[in-house]
């Protein structure tokens, strides 16, 4: 429990929110690691599961490639990035390490959603005319949709926390806190980087759940089904 106290007194004290080596500055940086690394593999992965979860061809071979890319350390392939070539450009290595590492949940779960349409909505949807356009942007992803803000949740907290890696190559973030206290062997500033991490990723996670339920498509129309029978059940002009 003492570090825990000492932690909070590290958090606690003004001093060490302020300046390019504050709490504010790492939690920036973080971010701004984090949301690029995301919306990269966001713009690598769902496009391609979409599609082949569309067509339905091709999918499994590219979850299992994937999900193979799980067995790959996260740091490993930081380390190796950083003494390429690519080592040489900043930021460069670390956001391609963490794209990596976003790509298989993302691209997982949206081709599973897809698959997952039930068939026969998409015959019957097929059946009253709609083109594939129609039929992939009116059915198969709205009841998609669940399955793909799962995967980005996931992503987006496995990213955020992974993030601290930044740190083993010299760059930004919230793993900068816990590196410095590593190197002063100062445990309550160790423990206060974790606690800032895994606040981090509960608030993402809980933000990105609360937008999932808010853009939902299937929500007003839920909504509205709930409405008829209601508006059904008490008539109007009833017994006047």
């Amino acid at each position: 429990m003492g570090a825990i106290a000492d932690a909070w007194t590290w958090l606690s004290t003004g001093a060490n929110w302020a300046g390019e080596d504050g709490v504010w500055h790492r939690l920036a940086e973080h971010l701004w690691f984090s949301s690029v690394c995301l919306a990269l593999a966001c713009v690598i992965a769902l496009p391609v599961a979409m599609y082949l979860g569309h067509v339905g061809k091709g999918g499994a071979l590219a979850v299992n490639l994937s999900n193979a890319g799980r067995a790959i350390p996260t740091l490993a392939v930081l380390v190796l990035l950083t003494l390429t070539p690519l080592g040489r450009h900043g930021d460069l290595p670390t956001i391609i390490a963490l794209v990596l590492f976003a790509v298989p949940p993302l691209l997982t779960n949206a081709y599973v959603g897809m698959r997952e349409v039930d068939r026969a909505v998409v015959e019957a949807a097929r059946g009253m005319g709609m083109s594939a356009r129609q039929v992939f942007l009116r059915v198969e992803l709205p009841l998609a949709h669940p399955l793909i803000m799962t995967g980005l949740r996931s992503a987006a907290v496995q990213v955020v926390a992974t993030a601290t890696l930044a740190a083993m190559a010299g760059e930004g973030g919230l793993g900068r806190i816990i590196t410095a206290g590593f190197n002063t062997y100062d445990t309550p500033q160790v423990v206060a980087g974790a606690v800032l991490v895994a606040a981090l990723a509960l608030l993402v996670e809980a933000v990105l759940a609360a937008a999932g339920r808010l853009l939902d498509p299937m929500r007003r129309r839920r909504q509205q089904s709930a409405a008829v029978p209601a508006k059904a059940a008490h008539p109007q002009g009833v017994g006047r």
